[in-house]
């Protein structure tokens, strides 16, 4: 089952900038939550609403500004206008599927650096090689645990390796 699990902001060693918490001298003594400056973009990338909204409440909730597209075709129209540092690709959905876009998106000087999380019901084998031979940066299978997405793309969005 998916479902939001993380509720501290980005869990970072400090590469994000956040505005200071306010201390005893702000009025009321109010504490304001962190904010992030040049939080890490995510485009997510899924034909199903429901996880659509899932994926994007979890990154949400760590820090990440979350940008959407309804499959394929969506995706390679938004990502030079969004410019996400993190994608994460369904393979199955309608117009164009996942494995398209990974190839289009290594083909295209401009987005080959993205890095691409695959987020699939597809756990083959074959699946899997498919992924490694078209430059896809981690493969996750549905379900999956929110957890794991959120450390994979923090990672991949720091460029650490995963």
């Amino acid at each position: 089952m998916l479902y939001p699990l993380s509720y501290g902001g980005l869990r970072s060693s400090g590469s994000y900038r956040t505005r200071p918490k306010p201390g005893p001298g702000w009025p009321g003594g109010r504490k304001l939550p962190n904010v992030y400056y040049g939080a890490p973009r995510v485009l997510v990338v899924d034909d199903d609403p429901v996880i659509r909204q899932l994926v994007t409440i979890n990154l949400e909730l760590d820090g990440f500004e979350v940008h959407t597209a309804v499959d394929g075709v969506d995706c390679l129209e938004r990502v030079h206008e969004v410019a996400p540092h993190v994608i994460t690709l369904d393979v199955m959905m309608p117009r164009m599927d996942g494995w398209d876009v990974a190839a289009h998106l290594r083909e295209d000087p401009e987005t080959a650096s993205i890095k691409v999380v695959m987020l699939t019901a597809r756990a083959q084998e074959v699946d899997l090689r498919r992924g490694r031979r078209l430059g896809v940066d981690y493969y996750l299978t549905k379900p999956f645990d929110p957890d794991e997405l959120i450390n994979v793309v923090q990672r991949l969005a720091e460029s650490e390796p995963v």
